[in-house]
């Protein structure tokens, strides 16, 4: 089964699931799997990390399924040069999230690959479209990692009615079925972003006691806070701040982060070891609020299946619920 849109029909897919950029888990296992799946993997190239970068597009160049590589804009800024390694891959996309895409977009256009740019609000989305965005992912405030403090179901037809058509959108945050990609298409969606379903698949290149955790979270089990950014001495730019689960350093330093910047130089010693162990008492699990809805750690194909399998059931009983009847 395939569920057809314009965003397959612009990225050459055969189902509208993207898998979302995570920086460096994201690798080009990940990115492969979902794309063969039918999907659109999307390498996490994050702030811009030359050795990994090469490394992994080198994987990807004999890939012969259509994928994305995905920056954070303002730190690839810092890094320009990092583009052209990932042009080099021919990818079919580039996503840019979080800062000014019109910089990059001439060179990603020339290269014939499409511009994905990531919003969260109609500002920004006004800003890619004038630097020729051909896709938007409308991401709300239940996404993992960074983000803003709008919701998927908020930001989402905002964007859908603002474009008008233009371009397709896909949606992002807190999305980790089929239920989710039905609702966010009767939203005027053409498609989903997906993060934290695919942190917890057998290609991620994210620890496994990460994925353990992703699966033993709880709705509700997360939360959206510059706690860890301080903790790891990397504050981002307003209005983003990162969501992830809930843990041990987070309920010492929920309501204290007056505090915690006074001690930081003690703290992000203490976190950075901590990271270094893979102790997630006190380092960060990034994940978003789909957590409740994610319980195994399965291939990112059967993930992609499943997803699709639900959503077109839902979208048929729609359907046909809606169907005249006969007297």
């Amino acid at each position: 089964m395939s569920i057809s849109t314009p965003l397959t029909a612009l990225l050459g897919i055969t189902h509208p699931i993207l898998s979302a950029p995570m920086d460096v888990i994201a690798g080009a296992r990940l990115t492969a799997a979902v794309s063969a799946a039918g999907g659109f993997g999307i390498l996490g190239g994050g702030y811009g990390d030359q050795a990994w970068l090469e490394q992994e597009t080198a994987k990807l160049k004999s890939v012969p399924d259509p994928f994305g590589i995905g920056f954070i804009t303002w730190s690839l800024a810092k890094r320009p040069e990092l583009m052209d390694i990932a042009l080099a891959a021919r990818p079919r996309a580039i996503m840019l999230s979080f800062g000014d895409p019109k910089p990059f977009a001439t060179k990603i256009k020339a290269s014939g690959a499409l511009l994905i740019c990531q919003v969260q609000d109609e500002g920004m989305a006004l800003m890619a479209l004038d630097a020729g965005a051909d896709l938007l992912i409308a991401q709300g405030s239940e996404a993992g990692g960074h983000g803003a403090s709008r919701t998927t179901i908020d930001i989402v037809p905002a964007i859908v009615d603002l474009v008008a058509g233009r371009v397709p959108v896909a949606a992002a945050g807190g999305i980790g079925d089929g239920r989710g990609l039905a609702a966010m298409m009767m939203l005027g969606a053409s498609g989903v972003l997906l993060g934290t379903r695919f942190y917890a698949s057998q290609e991620c290149d994210g620890a496994d006691e990460a994925k353990k955790r992703i699966c033993n979270a709880t709705s509700g089990s997360s939360i959206r806070s510059i706690i860890f950014d301080i903790s790891r001495n990397n504050v981002w730019p307003a209005p983003f701040n990162g969501r992830c689960l809930i843990n041990d350093h987070a309920r010492r330093w929920i309501g204290r982060e007056v505090e915690l910047m006074q001690n930081v130089s003690a703290v992000t010693a203490e976190y950075a070891a901590a990271r270094a162990a893979g102790n997630y008492d006190v380092a960060a699990v990034i994940a978003g609020e789909a957590v409740g809805l994610i319980h195994d750690i399965p291939p990112a194909a059967v993930i992609v299946d499943r997803i699709v399998g639900e959503a077109d059931q839902l979208l048929a009983g729609r359907r046909n619920s809606s169907a005249p009847t006969r007297a």
